[in-house]
């Protein structure tokens, strides 16, 4: 069976991104983002999706990506502080923006990618961070007048972060973001 683990940083979308997985005809479980990893991986996924929430990597006790996450080798997809989490986990820097974002912004893809089409789009923003440098071996997909990265990914190994909500109806490509 092909299975996704979502793991909810506290995300108020969370169930929305199980939703959109499974109207794409996949099967999905929900875990809060420190569930023990032999549950999450009696599942067992064929790739991740870290979700959204309120918190910032840089706070002290912020949730952190578990290293079996990064240690399986499977599909990333970091959506909004999973994308932080996912670029803090691999070394590249996170900082407060100077005008947090909230509403519908429009996006430019700047690199030819699986996941998002080439373009311009219109998507849902909500956050106050953002990424200041890109981990090793990642690039930038995307980006939009207030940020210099609103996607990012490292194609060799299908990770892959999301400034924005995919999983929302005020960001029209968003289904077949998550399709993909």
């Amino acid at each position: 069976m092909d299975a996704i683990a979502i793991l909810d940083f506290g995300s108020q979308y969370a169930q929305l991104i199980a939703r959109r997985v499974r109207e794409a005809h996949v099967y999905c479980e929900l875990f809060r983002w420190d569930t023990p990893e032999d549950q999450v991986l009696a599942l067992p996924p064929m790739g991740f999706i870290l979700s959204g929430g309120p918190a910032s990597v840089y706070e002290e006790d912020a949730p952190q990506l578990p290293a079996y996450v990064l240690n399986s080798g499977l599909p990333i997809l970091g959506i909004c502080y999973g994308m932080q989490a996912l670029a803090q986990a691999f070394m590249g820097h996170v900082i407060k923006a100077l005008k947090r974002e909230y509403g519908q912004t429009q996006i430019e893809v700047v690199t030819e990618n699986p996941l998002i089409p080439m373009g311009e789009h219109q998507v849902w923003m909500s956050h106050g961070d953002r990424i200041e440098h890109l981990p090793s071996g990642f690039v930038t997909l995307a980006r939009s007048k207030n940020a210099p990265v609103v996607a990012m990914g490292n194609l060799q190994h299908k990770y892959f972060g999301l400034q924005f909500h995919p999983e929302v109806h005020h960001t029209p490509i968003g289904r077949e973001i998550i399709r993909r």
